[in-house]
């Protein structure tokens, strides 16, 4: 395996952040002559793009970036993203990161960066410019290549509302965490398409597996049927652990309101045992107690019990990690709030745009490792043998 630098996703952010910047002034330069490069016959002036001025440096929060700035021939063009000598853009990241993150309504980023740098700025030749330009940044980052190996990979979905053939129709953020066997957290990818469903993930695992990924340790998902099965056709010797905390809410379901508080309580025996035969002991009591009265509950923990159960063959730290699909829907949740006050997209480019700048914005904070890594790769090792012993250092 490949080791990846610590500051990996430091340096991914910037080259993103220098791309973006350089990619205003280019929209910039469109909006001040009044039609995009190459396209000439909407051409209604004299004056014309010239070059670009040599590279200068500017800081940034994530480091110092190059830029060079467009220019015109009759020297008039004056760049309000990176005004002349000017070599401090410490702040900007965020800003332009929210720009995105609203939801990409050109109205709001057209008001958004009005009232930043005081221009006005014409919303179809400037703002809808530079949001296009960034659908092949999202691609080219969705088609890179992956690790070989991932210790733990984390799959669920995010649902949004998006506008379709002038409907409103719900649709799936199919999105995918993994955690290397260095500890190092990444989102893997994300697709978005109509509704959930098991036939869905079963093509983002062949992409994950054409990107490279030669295996995964430990799954960790919901209880989505046939979810199991898409995972072993693609990956036949991965562990899947199925998320507890959804599988709580499935016992639940159809508990009467009097009895939620006991049930609960009688359940908590079974995934907080020290040992998967203590868990199966407490299975049996809960079923001794509650199997008439909720049958459902019972035989819904009976046909999954392997795969929610899996996390007991590990050590404490990694049992933590992946017993519940925690990891994943924090990383919703960070999503979330960005998007709280966006009830609609427009369309899938505009959320995919949102989710993956608000990504990388996320990713910002996962710097560090796994807690306990050492203990975690030396048991899995142990477990897996020849499977991990090859990519480790």
């Amino acid at each position: 395996m490949t080791s990846r630098p610590a500051g990996d996703i430091q340096n991914a952010l910037k080259k993103l952040f220098a791309s973006t910047v350089q990619e205003f002034m280019e929209a910039e330069l469109d909006d001040h002559l009044g039609y995009a490069k190459h396209d000439t016959k909407n051409k209604q002036t004299s004056n014309s793009r010239n070059g670009k001025m040599p590279a200068k440096t500017v800081m940034t929060e994530l480091g110092d970036i190059e830029i060079r700035t467009p220019r015109d021939r009759d020297g008039e063009f004056e760049p309000q993203i990176v005004k002349k000598h000017q070599n401090d853009l410490s702040g900007l990241e965020s800003q332009i990161i929210s720009m995105y993150a609203k939801g990409m309504s050109i109205r709001d980023i057209q008001a958004h960066y009005n009232h930043i740098y005081g221009v006005e700025l014409s919303p179809t030749t400037l703002v809808s410019n530079v949001t296009d330009r960034i659908l092949p940044q999202v691609q080219q980052w969705q088609n890179r290549p992956l690790q070989q190996v991932y210790a733990v990979v984390f799959m669920d979905a995010i649902h949004y509302k998006v506008r379709h053939d002038n409907a409103i129709v719900n649709k799936a953020a199919y999105m995918v965490i993994g955690i290397d066997l260095e500890g190092h957290k990444d989102v893997l990818g994300m697709w978005v398409r109509e509704n959930e469903s098991a036939k869905f993930w079963l093509g983002v695992l062949n992409d994950l597996k054409s990107r490279g990924v030669r295996d995964i340790l430990i799954n960790c998902v919901d209880n989505l049927k046939g979810f199991s099965e898409s995972i072993a056709a693609v990956y036949p010797q991965t562990d899947v652990q199925k998320c507890i905390v959804h599988q709580i809410r499935a016992s639940m379901k159809h508990v009467s309101y009097k009895d939620l508080k006991a049930v609960a309580a009688a359940l908590k025996p079974i995934y907080k045992a020290v040992n998967e035969q203590a868990a199966a002991t407490a299975l049996d009591e809960f079923e001794a107690v509650w199997d008439k009265k909720y049958p459902h509950a019972v035989s819904s923990w009976r046909s999954n019990w392997t795969e929610l159960t899996a996390f007991f063959q590990y050590s404490e730290e990694l049992r933590k990690i992946i017993y519940t699909t925690n990891v994943i829907e924090s990383y919703h949740r960070q999503l979330r709030k960005v998007t709280k006050g966006k009830t609609i997209f427009p369309n899938d480019e505009s959320l995919l745009r949102m989710l993956y700048l608000s990504t990388m914005d996320v990713m910002k904070k996962w710097t560090g490792r796994v807690q306990g890594l050492g203990q975690i790769i030396l048991q899995l090792s142990i477990h897996y043998g020849d499977r991990v012993t090859p990519y480790i250092h």
